[in-house]
C-alpha cells in the first residue's frame, strides 16, 4: 500500500460513525434515538411514570445503560422544549466512560410552593394530553409519563488528563483573575 491509499483509508476511517453501544435494563427501557442523523444528542425517554411536585427534584430512570468507547464521556442534557414550555428543569449529568449502571435523569420542579392544591397534574406526555386525576396534589406538580423523551444523551471525547500542582507563577493572560463579569453584560 502507498501513502495516498494510507491517507484514503484514514479519510474514510475518519467519516464513520462512532458506535455507542445501549443496553436495555428493563422491558420499560427505549432505546435512545436521534430524530435526525445531524443531531448532536440521544433523545432520552422515562421508563416510568414519575410524579414532582413543586420544588422537589427526581432523578427518572430510564433502564438504559451505556457502552462507549475509550477516551468518551457522555453528557445528560436538557431538552430546550421542555425547559421553555415548563417549569422543569434537566440537570447535566456526566457519565464516565467506566460506568454501566442505569442512566438517571436528575430533574427539578422549580414551580414555587404555594401550599394550593388542585385536581390533577400539569402533564407531560408525549401527546400534550392533560391527565386528570381524582384526587388532589400540590399545584404546579408535573407527571412525566413512562415513554416520555426528556433528555438527550451527547458524547464527547475527552483527553487524557492528570493534575500536577504548579509551584510558580501562572502564566500570566490578557484576563488575569478577572471573573464574573468581567468581559461586559
Amino acid at each position: 500500500m502507498n501513502g495516498q491509499q494510507a491517507q484514503q483509508i484514514e479519510k474514510e476511517a475518519q467519516n464513520m460513525p462512532l458506535e455507542i453501544g445501549f443496553k436495555r435494563l428493563s422491558d420499560n427501557a427505549i432505546l435512545p434515538t436521534k430524530a435526525h442523523v445531524t443531531d448532536s444528542g440521544f433523545d432520552l425517554f422515562a421508563a416510568q411514570d414519575v410524579i414532582i411536585a413543586p420544588g422537589e427534584t427526581v432523578v427518572v430512570p430510564t433502564d438504559i445503560a451505556v457502552q462507549l468507547p475509550q477516551g468518551y464521556e457522555a453528557q445528560v442534557r436538557p431538552r430546550s422544549g421542555i425547559t421553555s414550555k415548563t417549569k422543569l428543569r434537566v440537570q447535566l449529568g456526566t457519565i464516565d466512560e467506566s460506568y454501566r449502571g442505569n442512566i438517571g435523569i436528575i430533574v427539578d420542579n422549580i414551580n414555587p410552593k404555594t401550599g394550593r392544591e388542585t385536581i390533577g397534574y400539569h402533564s407531560l406526555v408525549i401527546s400534550d394530553a392533560i391527565v386528570r386525576a381524582n384526587r388532589l396534589v400540590k399545584y404546579g406538580t408535573y407527571r412525566i409519563e413512562k415513554g416520555t423523551k426528556i433528555a438527550q444523551l451527547v458524547v464527547q471525547p475527552i483527553p487524557a488528563t492528570v493534575a500536577v500542582e504548579i509551584t510558580g507563577e501562572l502564566a500570566e493572560t490578557d484576563r488575569g483573575v478577572n471573573g464574573w463579569g468581567s468581559s461586559g453584560v
